[in-house]
């Protein structure tokens, strides 16, 4: 067995630079702690940390009528954007793959407006076209849109590029036992690149959970919009933004072990690890891997 490669970005640190890091994250801990403490003290002085502006928050009030609705539509949203958005991307990533050229030049097309479009622009243009046509519901269902015509787009960018950085081997594998272009795509190429790009679409959906947050602007009651609303009746917004945003880290901190998890599991049933890639460029775990009858041999000179 080889031994583990090192990598060729840097050099580790000796002793002295490991030293000096060590010392440099001491000095970094102490500063933020130092302005924290300052914080902290400033709010106190102001009358912000006390319980009459605390104790509104932990309310059954609070929670039932407020946070939880607030929450619940919110993750209504997400949920219908992240599966909108993965199907999206899915879809017009494999168009930009495409040998069609006709169909290439027309995904490309519609990925990149949308991709430059800013998500606060389109949800006010649905939301004012969906308010003229008397559409129900007519908020939730701009900021659904809006979610998945952008982020699919940027997963749509994900699938071509992830899939453009497999080895060329392994198309060449699919094709070499009888499978079509668009079959080697979906079958070999399309679940390891979905495999290796799981960091970064898990990055993109927690994109769309906080940027359902936008939808206050348009009158839709997701939890920024609850939390804003319950500060301005009993004058404590500060507080009840802190618990929104508490809510939301815990939630972005799910979907990223979430996302941990699933790059462990999903690592261990392919040919390689999804960092690394070891297998990935091996046209044998494509066609079955070696055999006993048919020994691997190393092509490497």
């Amino acid at each position: 067995m080889s031994a583990p490669r090192q990598s060729v970005l840097f050099d580790a640190p000796g002793p002295r630079a490991r030293r000096a890091i060590a010392v440099g994250n001491v000095i970094g801990a102490v500063i933020v702690i130092g302005i924290a403490v300052l914080v902290l003290l400033e709010l106190g002085r102001k009358g912000q940390l006390s319980w009459d502006q605390w104790g509104p928050v932990f309310t059954a009030n609070a929670w039932e009528n407020f946070f939880l609705p607030g929450l619940q539509n919110t993750l209504r949203a997400a949920g219908f954007a992240i599966v909108g958005a993965v199907i999206f991307g899915l879809v017009f990533g494999s168009g930009r793959l495409s040998h069609v050229r006709a169909l290439r030049w027309a995904c490309g097309v519609v990925v990149e407006f949308f991709r430059a479009v800013p998500v606060l622009l389109m949800m006010i243009f649905f939301w004012l076209l969906l308010g003229l046509q008397k559409v129900p519901d007519a908020p939730f269902l701009a900021v659904v849109i809006s979610l998945v015509l952008y982020n699919g787009s940027v997963i749509a960018e994900l699938v071509r590029s992830g899939v453009g950085n497999l080895p060329k081997g392994q198309g060449e594998a699919g094709v070499a036992i009888g499978l079509t272009r668009g079959q080697t795509l979906r079958s070999i190429q399309l679940p390891q690149a979905l495999i290796a790009m799981l960091p970064a679409l898990v990055s993109q959906l927690v994109v769309v959970l906080k940027d359902t947050a936008l939808g206050q602007i348009i009158t839709y009651p997701e939890l920024l919009r609850a939390a804003q609303i319950l500060g301005t009746a009993f004058g404590n917004t500060l507080q009840t933004l802190t618990v929104a945003a508490v809510i939301f880290i815990v939630i972005n901190y799910a979907l990223t072990a979430l996302a941990q998890w699933l790059s462990r599991f999903l690592s261990g049933r392919t040919a390689g690890a999804t960092a690394a890639g070891p297998g990935i460029g091996n046209p044998t775990a494509v066609a079955g891997g070696p055999t006993e009858d048919a020994p691997a041999t190393s092509t490497v000179r």
